[in-house]
């Protein structure tokens, strides 16, 4: 049922969009529509529960929603969100039930030439129950299928190697039992989430409502850092698992918790402690979470005695996420004349910076411009002859950050135009750029990089200032939010009220670049394009989401000029890349994988013959294996790499490089899996940390574009001296 506060924030989150969105919308029966097509989708985007009795009852909310919102003044009528909601849990566990029928019966049947449909997005919602236990009954048969596929040998299966029908079963009956608790734990306030979200989704894909356990993740997510114990967790059969500890945390500090202790119990302040088993991953870190300086109690099961209990008391501090920084390498090559060259390579997976949506000043202070800087300065001293920025899958973050990132590589003056609702435009410039490297630069962008990291990249290349390489264009997403704490505006309607009834991100301006192009859906288009699985995928990018806004231009900024330190030498870099990529055999397999991407999008439908399906894995299984043992077979990287964090940026030296070792073959099929890269052992409990190398064709191919743009370079240095 509605809470008491439900209507006041549902109110004023409409009016807010109303008044602040870019597009300047009134809330109509168009954005109704939109609304409400959102949020049935949110909980049904396969068009598997809702009937079209279903459907027809909620019809009236489709071009109404206005209304019952803003209807009444500060208080908007939110049933249609709780009734809509529990529907839905009830098909889910009528679907839930069901499928436990058919699963006790058995004898499923995989001879036929059924097929069952994989992709409902858009179809018809079922006519009636019949129908829809149909649709559930194809989706449980194909579940089942896949299963047995997975734990299967060969074909027919054999005494020894015959799967076993029970097991599979019962891990697909505590699937939907999962699901069912999960939907179960959700309370008013997520109820609340996603039919709020769904409005501002209605205006445009990237405003958001997020209530207070969302709010949190994207503080601590711009932030990189949170209050807490220091413990990464896991869920494993219904209990809460510490799967590691973070050095120097509060956890490792009180010597008192230990890896795979289970937590069935949180408490806090005053309050008596709250059973945690079975409960939801995310509710027990909300609960785990908290301000710096407070107490948590937590009742462990340790994992050497798992018959005791007992009680651990931390007191929570501020938890840097040193994972989630910048980290560059300095990656050492063969010059073939008996020397070496060097290249630095920064990994920027967003543009971080303190962000608080509480009203206090932010705790944390890491700023993505002032790591790379550190970053970028360690390896001119070490010798990197071109620095390599690599922005794939970066997703944004801090417009302020991603002006002073600009401003580490290009002199002072305009990064990026900012268009508001009434049409004024600004320029952002960065008048104090400390403009610490001028050698070759190189910025790599993915259809996952979007937002700020677009503003970079485009800013970089419009300057001329870097050559931009990747997939054939960035995401395109070139609006710009603003965060509204809601707190202020709301009064608790009760002494039960939350005492935090969210944040509005609202879209209130576009960005362009400066030479007047907006990157809204068309992204940044690289210099050099390469290869890549992404681009085959037809949903993702800002063109894939729904109410994205549209592209259009501006005047370019009158007092930028470029540097044109990449045009004089692009035409013969694309033709040596474009002659590599052609015989190269990792790019071969990444074109594969694009009409194996493309294939699949287009295929609505899947069978449920076990004999087909059991031939087309076979045949996939093949080429993979084929891949894998061609990618074992080949030599070790003739390159030497240094991993450099940013803690080592400021001590002297490099770190120990990098050690390629022979992975053992795997158990499951024997062929070796190629090499490993083993890092430096960590200072804390001196054991080695392994990743397994897969190749990056995109990332090789740009260290050998780099590689010719630093001697082009230098050569056109040696000109412009003897010129001068």
């Amino acid at each position: 049922m509605p809470g008491p506060n439900d209507g006041n924030v549902s109110y004023i989150t409409a009016r807010l969009l109303e008044e602040f969105h870019y597009s300047q919308r009134p809330f109509d029966a168009d954005i109704s529509k939109k609304f409400y097509d959102a949020y049935l989708d949110y909980f049904d985007p396969q068009h598997l529960y809702f009937l079209q009795s279903d459907i027809a009852e909620f019809s009236h909310y489709r071009t109404n929603l206005d209304l019952l919102t803003l209807g009444s003044h500060g208080q908007a009528d939110v049933r249609p969100a709780y009734k809509v909601f529990n529907r839905f849990m009830e098909r889910l566990q009528q679907r839930a039930d069901y499928a436990n029928q058919l699963l006790e019966k058995g004898n499923f049947n995989f001879n036929t030439d059924e097929q069952v449909p994989i992709d409902r997005k858009g179809a018809l919602y079922p006519k009636d129950l019949d129908e829809a236990k149909n649709l559930w009954r194809e989706q449980l048969l194909y579940q089942f299928l896949q299963e047995k596929l997975d734990r299967r040998e060969n074909f027919p299966a054999t005494a020894s190697s015959a799967t076993n029908l029970a097991d599979i079963a019962q891990t697909i009956q505590h699937r939907y039992e999962r699901e069912v608790r999960a939907f179960h734990e959700l309370d008013g306030g997520d109820v609340m989430q996603a039919y709020l979200d769904s409005l501002a989704h209605a205006y445009d894909p990237h405003s958001d409502y997020m209530n207070t356990e969302h709010s949190q993740d994207f503080s601590i997510s711009m932030s990189l850092s949170l209050g807490g114990i220091g413990a990464e967790l896991g869920w494993e059969d219904g209990y809460c698992k510490i799967q590691s500890l973070v050095p120097g945390g509060p956890a490792e500090k009180s010597n008192q918790l230990k890896q795979n202790d289970k937590i069935v119990a949180v408490s806090q302040g005053g309050h008596a402690p709250v059973d945690v088993v079975n409960m939801e991953l995310s509710r027990i870190v909300q609960l785990i979470r908290g301000p710096k300086g407070t107490e948590v109690r937590l009742t462990i099961i340790p994992a050497v005695d798992p018959t005791s209990r007992r009680v651990v008391k931390l007191v929570r501090a501020e938890i840097t996420l040193h994972d989630e920084e910048a980290k560059a390498e300095l990656v050492e090559s063969p010059d073939g004349h008996g020397g070496t060259n060097r290249i630095g390579v920064i990994h920027v997976p967003q543009f971080y910076a303190p962000v608080s949506l509480s009203g206090n000043s932010p705790q944390a202070t890491n700023y993505i411009s002032v790591d790379v800087a550190q970053l970028v300065q360690k390896l001119t001293e070490e010798g990197a002859g071109g620095i390599i920025l690599d922005l794939r899958g970066n997703p944004g973050g801090s417009l302020e950050e991603a002006i002073q990132f600009v401003g580490l590589f290009v002199t002072n003056g305009p990064v990026v135009q900012i268009r508001s609702p009434e049409g004024h435009i600004l320029a952002e410039r960065n008048e104090d750029a400390p403009d610490i490297y001028h050698g070759p630069l190189m910025v790599l962008v993915s259809r996952l990089s979007a937002s700020a990291s677009e503003i970079v990249a485009a800013a970089l290349q419009d300057y001329g200032r870097a050559l931009i390489v990747g997939d054939t264009s960035s995401f395109g997403k070139g609006t710009v939010q603003n965060l509204t704490p809601l707190a202020p505006l709301v009064w608790p309607a009760s002494e039960t009220a939350t005492n935090d009834p969210g944040t509005v991100k609202i879209t209130i301006r576009k960005f362009y670049r400066i030479n007047g192009a907006s990157t809204q859906l068309k992204g940044v288009v690289p210099d050099i394009v390469l290869p890549d699985s992404l681009s085959a995928r037809n949903d993702i990018g800002e063109n894939a989401l729904p109410n994205a806004l549209p592209w259009d231009t501006i005047p370019a900024a009158p007092d930028y000029m470029s540097v044109n330190e990449v045009q004089p030498y692009l035409n013969d870099l694309r033709k040596a890349s474009e002659e590599r990529v052609v015989t190269n055999q990792d790019f071969a397999y990444v074109r594969q994988d694009m009409a194996e991407v493309k294939k699949l999008q287009s295929q609505k439908t899947d069978t449920l013959n076990e004999r087909k399906a059991w031939d087309e894995k076979e045949k996939i299984d093949k080429e993979n294996k084929a891949r894998l043992k061609e990618i074992a077979s080949r030599k070790p990287p003739q390159l030497t790499i240094y991993p450099i964090t940013i803690a080592d940026a400021a001590q002297p030296g490099l770190p120990p490089p990098v050690k390629f070792i022979k992975a053992p073959p795997t158990l499951e099929n024997s062929v070796p899996q190629g090499f490993v890269a083993v890092y430096p052992p960590n200072e804390i409990n001196n054991s080695f940390s392994t990743n397994a190398i897969s190749p990056d064709p995109t990332l090789e191919e740009s260290e050998r574009i780099m590689r010719d743009y630093i001697a082009r370079w230098s050569l056109g240095q040696s000109e412009i001296a003897t010129h001068e």
